[in-house]
């Protein structure tokens, strides 16, 4: 994104950037579709001992469950080519305010995401489906489909690897100057009430539990943003004063 090239030019640029991202990610869900019954295993483990079995109710669920978990993984596996093609598009623009390169900037996206895919999977999930299913008992027996679970299981790891690119972001604007670490403490309030209400819409079923599983985080990482946005702007006073 060149501010001194013709819009028309621009947008010229980000379609062809947003065809080739598709086409990747499509070529990515198709590699993934052959290793969907391996990955339909590795997302059944947090239930191990909680349910014993999945079933699906239609003839076509089964086949949009294995779709399902292929379109994730590909996503997934795609995400450091769409970041790359993010940050090529608007390199031009914040060349020269941020020094990290196209490479530093994938990686850092990409760790963050991948820390909170692994604290979903490893830390959420887990307790979640062990109190919402210790709600039955000789009168009310879990019949979990398939679809759900998967739904539930891609959108909360989905969902908690996006809130864990918070920092990033915060430094990310923190060094272009938008950002500064004192509106975000000076807003901490309606962060909070921001943050529960993201958790309510994003969390995959509606009990007040799991939304808190999603908001704790969340407020962490709210508080490591603001101490990530005060440290981006020093380090772009410094580079001021430099200059």
């Amino acid at each position: 994104m060149d501010p001194e090239r013709p819009l028309g030019s621009h947008f010229e640029e980000l379609r062809k950037r947003l065809v080739v991202s598709f086409v990747f990610f499509i070529i990515a869900a198709a590699v993934s579709f052959n290793y969907s019954s391996f990955l339909f295993g590795v997302l059944k483990r947090p239930m191990n001992g909680v349910v014993d079995k999945l079933v699906f109710f239609s003839p076509t669920e089964a086949l949009a469950v294995y779709l399902n978990i292929s379109f994730a993984a590909g996503l997934m596996l795609s995400m450091p080519f769409l970041l790359y093609q993010v940050w090529k598009f608007v390199e031009p623009a914040v060349s020269g305010r941020l020094k990290s390169g196209p490479l530093l900037f994938v990686a850092f996206v990409t760790a963050s995401f991948v820390s909170g895919a692994l604290f979903s999977y490893f830390l959420l999930i887990p307790p979640a489906l062990k109190f919402l299913l210790g709600f039955a008992g000789p009168d009310l027996q879990p019949m979990i489909s398939a679809q759900s679970y998967i739904s539930f299981i891609v959108w909360t790891v989905l969902g908690t690897g996006l809130v864990f690119e918070m920092p990033v972001l915060s430094y990310v604007l923190g060094r272009l100057g938008i950002l500064d670490h004192r509106f975000l403490r000076k807003k901490y309030r309606y962060a909070i009430v921001g943050i529960l209400v993201t958790a309510a819409i994003i969390t995959p079923t509606p009990d007040i539990f799991n939304m808190l599983l999603f908001a704790a985080p969340m407020l962490a990482l709210y508080e490591l943003s603001i101490w990530v946005a005060r440290f981006a702007g020093r380090a772009r006073a410094k580079d001021g004063i430099n200059k």
